[in-house]
């Protein structure tokens, strides 16, 4: 078992905070967490790209590449593996792999709004397993995600079909996947039912409107990811503290100072100009 997995397995669930940058995943490897995840939503952003529809395969790689070498177990949200060609999915995970990657997230949920076909996820994962048997494969199954119900955050869990969901996630299991991931889905009770037809970690997406991570862990889910959640909290405090500013009202709350930011830079790293 490779330390990341162990993490999914140890007396209490995984907390993933997912990131950004290099100074978000620094930031947040600073203050104790064993592993970061990214998000494709801050990446596609950042970049000016849209999020879900395979366009940031190169920023997400490059992002890796910056991100591997890091003092923290490194999982990549990889969309739905930037390809329906399970063979160069597998080639993604390789990549990924190369510079240091520990583990990746897989998704079934396509840019239309429509699922992947149960078949197609699962060989993507078996590409995967067989090409990079060491790295994590958390298989994500958007069935809650894009229900009818949700509530604009993609927190609601009230269109989900659970049957189709248990399906999925059973297929993705046995294509080697070594967790499953249900991002919308929040109730108790539909969490304790999938747990029973489980035998890989669960993970959920937290949500500030849902359970609690100890009442998460309480039902048995292994991991807990935060999402886009940190990237947009933190894109909504730049520009509250710029409109603030610009009211003429005061700025409160923490920020790091801009020697502690410069801390986070990459060892060996220079300025372009002074490259020869």
């Amino acid at each position: 078992m490779t330390a990341f997995a162990a993490l999914h397995h140890a007396d209490t669930p995984l907390l993933l905070p997912n990131a950004w940058d290099h100074a978000s995943a620094a930031a947040l490897a600073a203050q104790g967490f064993a592993a970061v995840g990214t998000t494709s939503l801050g990446v596609a952003a950042a970049v000016g790209l849209p999020d879900g529809t395979a366009a940031t395969r190169d920023a997400t790689l490059n992002l890796a590449l910056a991100l591997g070498s890091g003092p923290f177990l490194l999982s990549v949200d990889t969309e739905g593996g930037f390809s329906d060609d399970p063979d160069e999915v597998a080639g993604v995970a390789r990549e990924l792999a190369a510079v240091g990657a520990a583990g990746i997230n897989l998704e079934d949920g396509r840019p239309d709004g429509t699922l992947a076909s149960v078949e197609l996820h699962a060989a993507k994962i078996a590409a995967v397993k067989s090409a990079v048997p060491g790295l994590f494969v958390n298989a994500r199954t958007d069935t809650h995600w894009l229900g009818d119900g949700d509530d604009g955050d993609g927190m609601s869990d009230s269109g989900g079909d659970m049957h189709d969901t248990s399906r999925r996630l059973d297929a993705y299991q046995q294509a080697g996947a070594d967790g499953v991931f249900v991002p919308g889905l929040s109730e108790p009770a539909r969490i304790t039912a999938l747990l029973k037809t489980l035998d890989v970690p669960l993970n959920i997406l937290y949500s500030p409107t849902g359970p609690t991570v100890p009442a998460l862990a309480d039902l048995g889910v292994r991991r807990i990811s935060l999402g886009s959640l940190l990237y947009r909290r933190a894109l909504g405090a730049a520009v509250e503290t710029a409109a603030l500013i610009r009211a003429g009202r005061s700025v409160e709350g923490p920020a790091p100072t801009y020697d502690e930011v410069q801390a986070f830079v990459r060892p060996g790293s220079q300025r372009p100009d002074t490259l020869g």
